[in-house]
């Protein structure tokens, strides 16, 4: 189980992207950084998804 959250996640996500955005990442670094980015858009992705979970359990008992 992983303890980071989204807005963590999230900001190392848009960081790797600035990182490989620039010219001088070598072919190494940037495998790293895809594998890594791959791991942070799962976080985000799970998080995201059961915080829609919630709220619609929580819109359920509003009807």
């Amino acid at each position: 189980m992983n303890k980071m959250n989204y807005t963590e996640a999230f900001t190392e996500l848009q960081q790797l992207v600035k990182q490989m955005e620039q010219a001088d990442v070598s072919v190494d670094e940037l495998a790293q950084k895809i594998e890594r980015a791959g791991k942070l858009i799962q976080i985000c992705k799970d998080k995201l998804v059961k915080t829609e979970e919630e709220i619609a359990k929580i819109a359920e008992q509003f009807e």
